[in-house]
């Protein structure tokens, strides 16, 4: 007599889904997620639409420093080749161009009244930054921090001098003074592909 072959019983899988979605909630919520940081930056205002507005703005060549970043992360200023450890001085430099020189931005004479009235500040300064498609996002964010860094600089520098404090502790009024004296113009060109 031949034995009847007996039936495994089925395996309960009712609470696998449960636990599958118990287990996604716990890894979501105790996961950190890395987030991007941007730039702080602030716009400039929009334009005045009762003003009328020049197609054609002439900027002197000494007025504009011009910062470009190859493909392959190489910084040159101007017309070197540096390393972005000599960026931020060669920045405070031309921001500042502290011996009127004839090669870096001209000096205007703009009234601050809680820097002493006139003062000959070089207003009209731009800082273009040029990259190629190809850089790295550390190297352009080196170059930016390099840049705001070194108009910090001479904002603490100028606030020490004026006012006999670091430009973070001085009141509202002060810090427009000294950002008065040191304006932040750092321009941004669209990235070009500047070889292959």
């Amino acid at each position: 007599m031949a034995r009847k072959k007996r039936s495994m019983p089925g395996i309960n899988a009712t609470s696998t889904a449960d636990i599958a979605f118990m287990l996604l909630i716990f890894f979501l919520t105790t996961t950190s997620m890395n987030t991007d940081r941007g730039l702080a930056r602030r716009l400039p205002p929009p334009p005045d639409p009762n003003v009328k507005q020049q197609d054609n703005i002439i900027v002197k060549e000494r007025n504009v420093l011009q910062v470009r970043i190859n493909k392959d992360n190489q910084l040159m200023v101007g017309s070197e080749y540096m390393d972005i450890s000599q960026l931020r001085a060669k920045a405070k430099e031309f921001i500042a161009n502290p011996n009127d020189d004839v090669n870096l931005p001209e000096k205007h004479t703009v009234n601050i009244p809680l820097l002493g009235g006139d003062c000959m500040v070089t207003k009209n300064h731009v800082i273009s930054v040029t990259n190629d498609v190809g850089t790295s996002y550390q190297a352009y964010i080196d170059v930016q921090n390099e840049l705001v860094a070194a108009y910090n600089e001479l904002r603490n520098e100028k606030a020490q001098a004026s006012f006999g404090k670091p430009y973070a502790e001085c009141s509202e009024d002060e810090q427009k003074a000294v950002r008065d004296f040191h304006p932040q113009k750092i321009s941004e060109a669209e990235p070009k592909k500047y070889g292959k």
